[in-house]
């Protein structure tokens, strides 16, 4: 047991996010998201949100530079709650938010090093985060 960890963040998942270099990616996918099929490392946290994970995912990874994060185009383009929840829990804007058409978003998620299924039930509630460089100081 660790102490300032966020509750969501397994021992599994902080491995694989500390063997995360810079730029590459996670993907938080929603229940419907074909995870197994696509990523090389799956994690599964059944019983949570896209949000809820993300959320926790951001208390110890720094976004890379804009985008920070990629979100899935709904079907006519609109933004879904789930995905205003995603931004906010990512720290970003719609200036700062990547949409990717459905199936181009499969290719790029293809290519992250991880990807977390959660058991969001909501549509497009999927995100992809880069990270940042870690411990970096501007000055």
């Amino acid at each position: 047991m660790l102490e300032g960890i966020h509750p969501l963040l397994t021992g599994e998942l902080l491995l694989h996010l500390d063997r995360m270099g810079h730029s590459d990616s996670v993907v938080i996918a929603d229940a419907h998201f074909p995870a197994w099929a696509l990523g090389r490392h799956v994690i599964d946290l059944p019983g949570t949100t896209t949000p809820e994970v993300l959320a926790a995912i951001r208390t110890v990874i720094p976004l890379d530079d804009a985008p920070g994060i990629d979100l899935m185009t709904s079907a006519d383009g609109e933004v879904l709650d789930v995905q205003s929840e995603l931004m906010d829990a990512a720290g970003t804007t719609l200036d700062t938010t990547r949409f990717v058409e459905r199936f181009a978003y499969y290719e790029v998620a293809r290519e992250a090093y991880l990807m977390v299924r959660t058991g969001e039930t909501r549509k497009y509630g999927n995100a992809l985060l880069r990270k940042g460089v870690v411990g970096h100081v501007s000055a």
